[in-house]
């Protein structure tokens, strides 16, 4: 399990067409993606499962806790994208509620585009 971060922070300032928006890239493709959106309520969970492809797991509203084969949790927030390889396990939990983009292609490659999270 890596976490990387899409927060503003790590984005770059667009200009062109007279746009004045801070852009985070976050991953590119060249194999077909499957992209959908998840919501957790307040004590939502994903369980415990494999990844039948890589996948990564983008929050973008509220917090929680995620793990991989080892019971550790991780607290994740608004602006981390988790990512899991192939068949690897892992489980998403809230306490109080998140919204998650997740992405799952065979060829995702978020350290090309995002800087991984120093926990401190």
């Amino acid at each position: 399990m890596e976490i990387y971060s899409f927060n503003k922070d790590t984005g770059k300032r667009i200009t062109v067409f007279n746009s004045d928006f801070i852009m985070s890239r976050i991953i590119q493709t060249k194999k077909e993606a499957h992209i959908g959106c998840m919501h957790l309520e307040r004590s939502g969970v994903i369980g415990f499962h494999q990844a039948k492809l890589p996948q990564l797991l983008l929050i973008v509203s509220g917090e929680g806790y995620v793990r991989g084969e080892i019971e550790n949790y991780v607290k994740v927030h608004t602006g981390d994208a988790v990512f899991w390889m192939k068949d690897e396990w892992h489980e998403t939990k809230t306490d109080t509620g998140l919204t998650a983009i997740v992405v799952e292609s065979e060829e995702l490659c978020p350290f090309d585009f995002m800087t991984l999270k120093n926990f401190e």
